[in-house]
C-alpha cells in the first residue's frame, strides 16, 4: 500500500459495506472497493495470501480479509470528534453482572488446581435502537485514539472500535509488538488517578499477569526475529478510561520475506485475550462465557504487497448491525483476582465505546 495523501476528512469515501478504515500513529488507511475476499483460518491464509489485504480475524482464527480495489492514506488523526447522539437505547447484558462475577469465581477454582496460570473472561452488552445506527457518526469520536478501525464482517455487520494494543507491526525488517496486561480504571480526581496508577505499577498480581503475556509474545517472535529486545519492567500507559501496564517488544526479522500477517498468526491469541496455557484457557472460556466472541479479541489491520503491516488486538470494540451495537469487554483472571474488581474492570473498559455512543455507563 503506497503512501498517498487524501482529503482532510479521513471518512471521505468511506463505504460501510466495502471499506476498511484503520487509523494509527503511523497513518490512516482507507480502502475503496473489493477485488476479492480471503476467508479461512488465519494460519492457513498467512502463508499464501499476498497483500495488499485489510480486515479482521475472529478470536477463533477465522479471517475475513478484503483485497481492496484501491487505498488511500492520510496523516495520523488528532482526537476530537463529538459523541454520537441518538434517540435512545435498550440494553441486554450477557452474562448479567452477578453471573459474570460467579464465572470469575469458577475460573479461580480452575486456577487453584494448577491447570491454568491465567484465563481471560469477557462479557457483552447489546444495545438496540429504533433508529439505524449512524456508523460514521460512531466512528468520528473513536478516531485518533490508539488504533481505531472499522472493518466489514459477514452478514452486513461492521467491527469498529479504538484498541490501545498493537499485536504486531512490520516495517521492513523492524518488528514491534506492544502487549498490554494489568489494568486499572482512570479516576476523574487527579490525586486519585495518580494513586491508581501508582498502585497498578506496584501490584504483584498485575505484574505477574503482565509477565505471562510478555513472555508468550517473546516466545512467539523468537523464531522469526534476532536482536529481540524484551523489557524487564513494564511502563505505564493510559487511555481516556484506563491505565495499563505496557511493554514494547522489538526485534529484527531473520528472513526479510516474513510478512506481518505471518507474525500475527504466530502471536494470536496472546494471553492478554485468552490465557495460558492456551488450550486449557480456550476450554474454560468456551465453558464459562455464554456467548460467541465472534471477532472480539481477534485482530484487525492490514498487510501490504511488500509484507509490511499493522495488526491491532480487537478490544475496546463493538460489532455493529443496522439497529444494534454489541459491546465487548474482558478481564484477565489470575491467582489473587477479585470477582467484584474484575467486574468493575470490564465496566470501565466498556466506557471507550459508551463515550463514543454518547450513552450512560448505567447501561452496562
Amino acid at each position: 500500500m503506497h503512501l498517498l495523501t487524501t482529503a482532510a476528512d479521513p471518512l471521505s469515501g468511506y463505504d460501510r459495506a466495502e471499506s476498511v478504515l484503520f487509523a494509527s500513529p503511523r497513518g490512516t488507511l482507507l480502502t475503496h472497493g473489493v477485488r476479492g475476499v480471503a476467508t479461512g483460518e488465519l494460519a492457513d491464509l498467512a502463508g499464501r495470501v499476498d497483500g495488499p489485504v485489510a480486515g479482521a480475524v475472529a478470536f477463533d482464527g477465522t479471517a475475513h480479509l478484503i483485497r481492496p480495489g484501491s487505498e488511500t492514506w492520510s496523516p495520523p488523526i488528532q482526537p476530537g470528534g463529538s459523541p454520537l447522539r441518538s434517540a435512545g437505547w435498550w440494553s441486554r447484558r450477557v452474562p448479567a453482572p452477578a453471573e459474570y462475577a460467579d464465572a470469575v469465581r469458577q475460573a479461580l477454582t480452575e486456577l487453584a488446581t494448577g491447570r491454568l496460570a491465567k484465563v481471560v473472561l469477557a462479557r457483552t452488552v447489546e444495545l438496540r435502537s429504533d433508529s439505524p445506527v449512524n456508523l460514521a457518526g460512531l466512528l468520528r469520536p473513536l478516531l485518533g485514539h490508539g488504533y481505531s478501525f472499522a472493518a466489514p464482517l459477514p452478514g452486513g455487520r461492521t467491527l469498529t472500535g479504538a484498541s490501545p494494543e498493537l499485536l504486531v507491526s512490520r516495517r521492513g525488517r523492524e518488528v514491534v509488538s506492544n502487549p498490554l496486561a494489568g489494568s486499572a480504571a482512570r479516576a476523574a480526581d487527579r490525586a486519585e488517578d495518580r494513586r491508581r496508577a501508582a498502585a497498578l505499577s506496584a501490584s504483584a498480581k498485575d505484574l505477574h499477569e503482565h509477565r505471562l503475556v510478555v513472555e508468550a509474545v517473546a516466545d512467539a517472535l523468537a523464531p522469526y526475529c534476532k536482536n529481540l529486545h524484551v523489557p524487564v519492567i513494564p511502563e505505564l500507559t493510559s487511555t481516556e478510561t484506563m491505565w495499563h501496564l505496557s511493554s514494547r517488544v522489538t526485534g529484527t526479522l531473520r528472513d526479510p520475506g516474513t510478512c506481518a500477517l505471518t507474525l500475527a498468526a504466530a502471536l494470536h491469541p496472546t494471553p492478554a485475550v485468552c490465557g495460558t496455557p492456551e488450550p486449557d484457557a480456550r476450554e474454560v472460556i468456551g465453558r464459562l462465557e455464554p456467548f460467541d466472541r465472534g471477532f472480539y479479541a481477534g485482530l484487525v489491520g492490514w498487510t501490504d504487497a511488500t509484507g509490511d503491516g499493522e495488526w491491532a488486538v480487537a478490544i475496546r470494540c463493538a460489532e455493529v448491525a443496522e439497529h444494534t451495537v454489541r459491546l465487548y469487554a474482558g478481564a484477565g483472571i489470575v491467582e489473587g483476582s477479585d470477582p467484584d474488581a474484575e467486574l468493575a474492570e470490564t465496566s470501565a473498559k466498556f466506557r471507550t465505546m459508551l463515550r463514543a455512543l454518547g450513552v450512560s455507563d448505567a447501561l452496562v
